[in-house]
């Protein structure tokens, strides 16, 4: 029996990673807070306690575990001393996961990874990590002892590096939200330039990808994005109209920051060949639907 046990089971990924895991595991989820109503057995833990760690997975005994908990609050999580202390307590869950026995481990990494100074489009093992964020350099630092960890322990590790996530139940201080809460408020959203361009995937997507990397025996880095370079304000546009007020977004009336990149996307060539994943939800058609989602469920 495959056992898993998915980290943040609450949160933006982990909820629809939840249901999706349902269909081919026997799934455990784990947060913090209360969980909502799920097909997983739910056990209320904090990561950063690492007795209740032990404890926990004393008591499920997964044979996979997707690990998805970290910090992430918007504005914060890029420099807080916090993500140390999620580095150490994901490798104390690591080695309690192998301690009982534990065969297969996904991590969520981050595009941060990379060297955002050279990085266009990005690939696995050719493009340079070197993170700019204590953000980025704590994932990376994580990915790389997990792999290690893993070859010692006979633990097979991949690390899922996420690019630009989008959809229903996002933080509203985040791109997409942020803008679609604004006009549907009939307020004005100032925004860059957004000449920039980024990879943007639905959380579903997102979701159904790393589901399907903890199925395989794929190990390793592997990106999870569209593969598509997209400029930011074509983003904003799309939402804009699909709130039905476009006239209110303000290009250019915010700066960009100076050391932001060009572009930023995505190789899929590990995501498509290897794995044979592919998107399903298209940006225009994910976009529409998330904006009509905060239409019914607006931030004020």
């Amino acid at each position: 029996m495959t056992r898993l046990l998915i980290t943040g089971a609450t949160g933006f990924i982990g909820e629809p990673a939840v249901r999706l895991a349902a269909e081919t595991f026997e799934v455990h989820g784990t947060a913090r807070g209360t969980h909502a109503k799920t097909q997983a057995a739910f056990y209320r833990c904090d990561l950063l306690n690492t007795r209740d760690v032990t404890r926990l997975i004393e008591d499920v005994r997964p044979t996979h575990l997707l690990h998805l908990a970290w910090i992430a609050t918007p504005g914060v999580y890029w420099a807080s001393p916090e993500n140390h202390r999620w580095v150490e307590a994901s490798k104390h869950l690591l080695l309690a996961f192998a301690r009982c026995g534990g065969r297969r481990a996904v991590l969520a990494g981050t595009c941060a990874e990379y060297d955002w100074s050279v990085a266009g489009v990005c690939h696995e093992h050719d493009t340079p990590t070197h993170p700019h964020t204590t953000y980025g350099r704590c994932k990376l630092e994580l990915g790389r002892w997990a792999e290690t960890f893993g070859n010692a322990r006979g633990i097979a590790v991949a690390r899922a590096r996420l690019f630009f996530i989008y959809g229903p139940r996002e933080y509203p201080a985040r791109l997409v939200p942020s803008v679609a809460n604004a006009l549907l408020n009939g307020a004005s959203a100032a925004c860059s330039a957004g000449t920039q361009e980024r990879d943007f995937l639905h959380v579903e997507d997102v979701a159904d990808a790393i589901v399907a990397l903890t199925r395989s025996d794929l190990t390793g880095p592997v990106n999870i994005g569209s593969g598509e370079a997209v400029a930011v304000r074509d983003v904003i546009e799309c939402v804009a109209h699909a709130s039905g007020r476009p006239e209110l977004v303000r290009l250019g009336a915010r700066e960009t920051p100076a050391n932001e990149p060009a572009i930023l996307v995505a190789d899929v060539n590990r995501l498509r060949d290897e794995l044979g994943w592919r998107p399903r939800i298209a940006l225009a058609s994910g976009l529409c639907e998330t904006a009509n989602w905060w239409r019914l469920n607006r931030a004020a």
